[in-house]
């Protein structure tokens, strides 16, 4: 039977390489992207306030040689998280690994960032807001959408929507 143009064809399967990314593993893509940049100038913000102060003879925040490690562990987890959200179209079990210790971190380190505002006594929201976030990205990414999406036993449904 000849199908006419007026009648609604059958969804066609994505071809083999290309199982389209659900939503949610989008949207934790974005929000690891986004901590990722922060991070690396969160890493030279702290090198280069140090700096500044130790030009103008106050007191510095850390010694120097702490300021310039954690720079440089900042720029290593964010090059990490830059590697994970570019090589998570690959689908591999390893990225999801590595996206749910990054996201425990610094949602762990959001939430502690909110308690220090709290005891501080001027509660910061957004921190809390974005503590929110991370905490239903690790969700999204360690329950079953990011099980099946990075799962490299099964292949992901090519219809997956969302």
């Amino acid at each position: 039977m000849q199908s006419s143009p007026y009648q609604p064809e059958q969804a066609r399967p994505a071809s083999p390489g290309g199982v389209r990314m659900p939503g949610a593993v989008v949207f934790v893509l974005v929000v690891v992207a986004v901590h990722a940049l922060g991070t690396a100038f969160g890493g030279w913000a702290v090198v280069e306030e140090n700096r500044s102060k130790q030009e103008h003879g106050q007191d510095l925040l850390m010694p120097m040689g702490m300021a310039w490690f954690l720079a440089l562990f900042c720029w290593g987890l964010a090059a990490l998280l830059i590697a994970c959200v570019v090589l998570a179209r690959k689908r591999r079990r390893w990225v999801r690994v590595v996206l749910i210790v990054c996201l425990s971190f610094v949602a762990l380190s959001t939430a502690v960032a909110f308690l220090g505002s709290l005891a501080s006594g001027a509660p910061n929201l957004a921190t809390f807001v974005v503590a929110g976030i991370d905490v239903a990205a690790l969700w999204l990414v360690s329950g079953a959408t990011g099980r099946g999406y990075f799962s490299v036993r099964s292949p992901a449904s090519p219809y997956i929507q969302g």
